[in-house]
């Protein structure tokens, strides 16, 4: 059995939270798309004003694993926790890390008293699927998310400010 310990990510974890998130970006077809840097994370995170929280997976003092999450509100439920991303490295899956982290997420969403908590899965990823439904959670397929990035952002501004 192999020994993990989850804890609250700290400043100095910036560094493997930018890889986590890399090799998550690879699996989903979109290592370009990354355009996040060390220092965002670390200003983001663990600055003055935290836009996320984290907890981390650690085997042997290497961090292998992440649920990265942050407060949301509402309208109809109240405070709500998001879960952005539960990533474990390729070469730890299938050892019960993913679980623990989902679990000490889900602790801590309970402790916090919130509503709801919520995330999104690609519709391909079958094994997290079927993961997130065994855990209880509704997979809902009539949701559609809704994106826009910074470019369509400022292209709409310009054309509406004619």
């Amino acid at each position: 059995m192999i020994k993990v310990h989850i804890r609250k990510a700290i400043k100095s974890d910036a560094r493997s939270i930018l890889f986590l998130i890399r090799e998550l970006a690879i699996f989903e077809k979109e290592p370009e798309s990354v355009i996040l840097t060390e220092d965002q994370i670390e200003r983001d995170g663990f600055g003055d004003r935290p836009l996320f929280e984290c907890f981390v997976a650690e085997v042997a003092g290497q961090v292998v694993g992440m649920a990265l999450f942050y407060p949301r509100y509402s309208t109809w439920k109240g405070p709500t926790f998001h879960l952005e991303d539960l990533i474990v490295t390729e070469s730890m899956k299938g050892k019960g890390i993913g679980t623990q982290l989902y679990i000490a997420f889900l602790k801590y969403a309970n402790e916090a008293g919130v509503e709801r908590i919520e995330w999104a899965v690609l519709d391909w990823n079958l094994p997290a699927i079927n993961f997130y439904q065994k855990s209880g959670a509704d997979v809902l397929d009539y949701w559609k998310t809704v994106q826009m990035d910074k470019q369509s952002i400022e292209n709409y501004i310009s054309k509406i400010n004619l």
